[in-house]
């Protein structure tokens, strides 16, 4: 009861604000997708960059500031497009920006992309049903850097890495993180009920900030820098484990790993 309060305090505009001001003074560097471009003006020049879900509403936007501030080369990903703003915007800008039309999660759209200095992903994370797949895949393409942003909802106190899946929740749950009060018209799959020829249009993961944290430090990120909001966070992480591959061994070596547990007697059902 408590908690779903909280979440619709959140969603009053002048509460919302009050709480930025109180995190600001509190000392937490408070987020804003305003703030995007000075994230990748900082870290593009220099370096190869790749803009993970660069169509939705800002037609490569990302991608052609990322050349402009000095990016070495720059792919821009997406499972839909290019749109004819993008052609357009290449064109008169004689751009050498790559549009590569393919699914991250994707072993072949893995092999396209390559691997990349500076990796940027906003607005994709909660719109993949396995968000730890697709923070592995980012984590594979990239050497250094990697800028996300994502929705997110608010810290459930006493519950760490908390998340909520948002399909086949009734109307009632839906209502609850349903942000049309602060400006977002639509959510699929929130708005309405979940719509599976949406595809990855649909909301899937309300993820808190700190199941966010432990997702990225599982895929192989480590954590450098957050911007909070209280439906959202920015984070610059650095590459500094390898990403998570579960080898399948082959015939014999599964079957001495077979025999070490029947050995061991600790395989019980759970």
């Amino acid at each position: 009861m408590l908690y779903r309060w909280k979440v619709r305090s959140l969603k009053v505009p002048h509460l919302n604000r009050l709480w930025r001001r109180w995190r600001g003074w509190r000392g937490d560097v408070v987020g804003s997708y305003d703030r995007l471009p000075e994230y990748i003006r900082r870290h593009a020049p220099g370096r190869s960059f790749a803009d993970i879900g660069c169509m939705w509403g800002v037609n490569g936007e990302y991608a052609f500031l990322a050349e402009e501030a000095g990016a070495t080369a720059v792919k821009a990903v997406d499972v839909f497009g290019p749109t004819p703003e993008f052609e357009a915007t290449r064109a008169a800008r004689r751009s050498k920006v790559q549009f590569v039309l393919g699914d991250l999660t994707r072993a072949e759209t893995l092999a396209r992309i390559g691997q990349v200095d500076v990796v940027f992903c906003a607005g994709v994370l909660y719109h993949h049903p396995s968000p730890f797949d697709l923070l592995v895949a980012l984590r594979q393409i990239c050497r250094e850097t990697l800028i996300l942003r994502t929705s997110t909802i608010p810290e459930v106190r006493g519950l760490p890495n908390a998340a909520v899946y948002f399909p086949m929740l009734d109307a009632r749950g839906r209502e609850l993180w349903n942000l049309k009060s602060l400006g977002l018209l639509h959510q699929a799959g929130i708005s309405n009920e979940f719509q599976p020829s949406e595809g990855y249009g649909n909301w899937f993961w309300g993820l808190t900030p700190s199941c966010l944290e432990s997702l990225l430090k599982t895929a192989g990120f480590r954590v450098d820098f957050r911007a909070a909001e209280a439906f959202a966070h920015t984070c610059v992480c650095t590459a500094v484990g390898p990403a998570l591959n579960h080898a399948l061994p082959d015939e014999l070596s599964a079957r001495q790993l077979a025999e070490q547990i029947s050995a061991s007697g600790l395989a019980r059902p759970a």
